[in-house]
């Protein structure tokens, strides 16, 4: 630990400055222009960073030279909220919108972490969807994807079903999917649908499940296109009354983590969080300035073992910005 460290450390600023501009660059879709302002160089020198990058071969999905400042951001939130690993993207502009380079990021990370023989149980929403172009597929045997929260019923692109399909056909395994809204009308309705139409089969699959990649959302909007039409703006303003700061495959929370007592959280088809939390690898996948409250009561809530985050999301998290 001792000598990683240290070479880290040594990193020079040659070296920061070039990951920077590729990830600017390759990830967040800026222009040379925009780079060049950002890291307070000419242009010049931004064409010259790129082609060294590419030189050096570390132009790949994920970027293979460091940040030593985010190595130890990295560590710090690790120590703060006691996760085992964190992995922050870079990200300088605190009023962005940071899904592409969190996706990024979790791409190059689910890329690494599939096996064959794996049971996995995924989440929704646009930051997961967006992972997808970042993923490298590959044939895995006994490779089994489960979607964790309904939603099938609803033709839209960051729809649940629609992101577990394309994420089992990136592995050429098996999808089990829940054929239900996310949120049906009534507490009898979700008992009748478990129990009478086999979707209770397909939950327990969740207790046998390897690694479980989630995403956190946000409550203090309805702009995300994924969640309109499954809650009301009545529905969300009764949680928010109800103190839900965002919720967790619709399992909707407080600053504290726990359940609101509010009737949606009855309705929601989904895997509760008490047989998430009995997930081996729990990985939360998630940030922005809409979700910092939700994403820290879901690490409270959910004690992941990995944490997925851009940059501007952890210096909140570890308390170094507001």
């Amino acid at each position: 630990m001792e000598d990683a460290s240290l070479a880290v450390g040594a990193q020079n600023e040659a070296d920061r400055l070039r990951a920077r501009a590729v990830w600017l660059y390759h990830v967040e879709g800026c222009t040379q222009n925009e780079i060049a302002r950002q890291l307070g160089v000419n242009r010049v020198m931004v064409v010259r960073l790129l082609a060294d990058a590419r030189r050096r071969n570390e132009v790949r999905v994920s970027i293979s030279a460091p940040l030593a400042e985010l190595v130890e951001l990295e560590r710090a939130v690790e120590r703060k909220h006691g996760i085992a690993r964190v992995i922050v993207a870079p990200f300088s502009d605190p009023e962005g919108d940071p899904v592409k380079v969190i996706a990024a990021a979790a791409g190059s990370f689910i890329s690494s972490e599939m096996r064959p023989g794996m049971t996995v149980g995924v989440g929704w929403g646009r930051t997961l969807y967006n992972t997808l172009p970042f993923i490298v597929g590959q044939t895995l045997e006994n490779f089994r994807v489960v979607s964790l929260l309904g939603g099938i019923a609803a033709a839209r692109r960051f729809n649940p079903a629609e992101f577990a399909w394309q994420f089992a056909e990136l592995f050429q395994g098996e999808g089990f999917l829940i054929p239900a809204p996310a949120v049906v009308d009534s507490p009898e309705t979700k008992h009748a649908l478990l129990e009478r139409c086999g979707l209770a089969a397909i939950f327990e699959m969740a207790d046998k499940l390897d690694i479980a990649l989630i995403s956190v959302g946000g409550i203090s909007t309805l702009t995300t296109s994924y969640r309109t039409g499954y809650l009301s703006e009545a529905d969300r303003r009764s949680l928010v009354d109800a103190g839900a700061v965002g919720d967790v495959l619709y399992n909707f929370i407080g600053e504290d983590g726990a359940l609101v007592d509010h009737e949606v959280n009855a309705r929601a088809i989904a895997v509760s969080l008490d047989r998430l939390r009995r997930t081996p690898e729990r990985v939360l996948i998630s940030g922005g300035r809409d979700k910092l409250v939700a994403l820290s009561a879901s690490i409270r809530t959910l004690e992941p073992t990995t944490l997925i985050t851009d940059e501007q999301s952890a210096l909140w998290l570890a308390g170094r910005s507001a």
